[in-house]
């Protein structure tokens, strides 16, 4: 069975031209125009990655991130027109996997999107673990992470920085091996990325995220993973 692809973009031509690449390389694709349709689209359709543009009449990009990831965890790839950092990184902290600026190739776009689901798709390794500190679970075969008991949504790139920083207790990660580590650093260069997505992540495991105990930084270089005794 085919993967299933959600793109959204409000310019016709840009959604047949990247559907039919999408399409040669073996995925289904359904589509949306316009914020709302993709917000139904997503959750009544399971796509398995939504390629998502910012610039969308009636409900932007990043209230369509929004109101998706408060019902799923689907992988999302932004594509935006704008060249601010600014704009990539507040797409990053709403929960997005990856962005691409436009005008961009629909060949790495595929490359982008096939990364992205190898690692929201992970098969657990043979020495898969269940990492326990404080109050957070971390299963890896699994692909669960708990909190107080309860399950917290990771997006695929969040799961795959927390793994490599648990794997490596009390060593500090450079941004660079962490944005390798997610298969990110293949495609994006930009570290500060890392920084996002390690907020976002003690928004979601940390006791008190303004004075994380587990992903502490190690200033100039990158994190590291505290190990509590």
């Amino acid at each position: 069975m085919h993967m299933k692809i959600l793109i959204v973009d409000d310019e016709k031509r840009i959604v047949e031209g990247t559907r039919k690449y999408f399409e040669q390389a073996g995925f289904d694709v359904i589509a949306a125009y316009d914020g709302v349709s993709a917000v139904r689209l997503a959750l009544k359709e399971f796509p398995d990655l939504v390629v998502l543009d910012l610039m969308l009449p009636g409900m932007g990009g990043f209230d369509v991130c929004r109101e998706i990831r408060k019902e799923s965890n689907v992988p999302i790839i932004m594509l935006t027109a704008r060249v601010e950092e600014t704009d990539k990184l507040i797409g990053l902290e709403l929960g997005a996997d990856d962005y691409i600026t436009k005008p961009f190739s629909p060949r790495e776009l595929v490359a982008r999107t096939r990364a992205v689901l190898r690692r929201a798709n992970a098969e657990p390794t043979p020495s898969s673990q269940v990492y326990q500190f404080g109050q957070v679970v971390f299963d890896v075969a699994a692909r669960e992470c708990k909190v107080n008991g309860n399950v917290v949504s990771l997006t695929p790139t969040e799961f795959d920085l927390l793994h490599h920083l648990v794997r490596h207790p009390n060593q500090v990660c450079s941004r660079t091996q962490l944005l390798e580590a997610t298969d990110l650093g293949v495609f994006e260069g930009v570290e500060r990325t890392v920084d996002v997505h390690i907020h976002n992540l003690r928004r979601k495991i940390e006791p008190d995220p303004s004075n994380p105990v587990y992903l502490v930084t190690a200033f100039g270089v990158g994190y590291r993973f505290v190990k509590q005794k």
